[in-house]
């Protein structure tokens, strides 16, 4: 909610432009600390370029954003050591096997010795890849390569996990194995902002908001939507479709 008091991300009118296109337009709402928020909406709604605001990735044309009391772009390096990011295509060296990969982000993250050693265990058996430790990256599924970059995200332990489309393209199964390992983050009080093209994953949010055309018509939760409209898809679809009749309206008055 806008307002929220425990809220450990806060976008207060935050607007992207890129010369005459206008990305986001004044985007407000807050995330509470451990709670799971869902951007949903089709391509092109603007949903990456928000995410990558918040992720301190651009910087934004209009309006703030903060992260635990701290600006995304006065305060970068902070905020990066709180976030984990994972864009949609995440960097995996397809060369490297799951393990190496792994230990890659480890020693970036300037994790050494027994907690190396055993964070690395931990999110090996954690994304279910342990059986698949010498296989490099480059051979894996697309799901299992999902999984290997949200393992490599979270070896730093985030505050915040920041997750563009993660199960775009990628096979049931291990959409569902993904979500199960985002839900265990939740239940250990992280906090998961992520886009999705997919509305069933946007009933498992705390709180979704619908994006359409750069701007969020609508913040609630998934159960408030479905006491206005039978589902989350009606409500998705009624939104964008007074919006498109607005300006379809106004520019037949021009």
């Amino acid at each position: 909610m806008p307002g929220c008091d425990n809220a450990l991300i806060r976008v207060e009118k935050a607007s992207l432009r890129f010369g005459a296109i206008e990305a986001v337009r004044e985007a407000t709402f807050s995330v509470p600390a451990g709670s799971m928020f869902g951007l949903v909406g089709s391509d092109g709604a603007g949903k990456t370029s928000l995410l990558r605001m918040i992720a301190t990735m651009i910087e934004p044309s209009a309006g703030s954003i903060t992260i635990d009391g701290l600006d995304v772009f006065n305060r970068k390096k902070q905020i990066r050591n709180l976030i984990g990011y994972m864009p949609q295509q995440f960097g995996l060296y397809t060369d490297l096997t799951v393990e190496e990969n792994l230990q890659f982000f480890i020693d970036v993250y300037g994790i050494k010795g027994k907690e190396g050693k055993k964070r690395k265990e931990r999110y090996l058996g954690f994304s279910r890849l342990l059986p698949f430790t010498g296989r490099p990256a480059g051979k894996l599924s697309g799901g299992m390569k999902q999984k290997l970059g949200l393992a490599c995200v979270l070896v730093h332990e985030p505050k915040v996990l920041i997750l563009d489309e993660p199960t775009n393209g990628v096979d049931p199964v291990s959409r569902r194995e993904f979500w199960d390992m985002l839900k265990i983050m939740q239940q250990e009080g992280m906090t998961i902002l992520t886009s999705t093209a997919y509305l069933d994953e946007g009933e498992k949010c705390d709180q979704v908001a619908i994006m359409h055309r750069a701007q969020i018509l609508e913040i609630a939760t998934p159960a408030q939507l479905r006491s206005l409209f039978s589902s989350l898809e009606e409500a998705v679809i009624a939104r964008i479709q007074e919006v498109d009749k607005e300006l379809q309206d106004e520019s037949f008055k021009r």
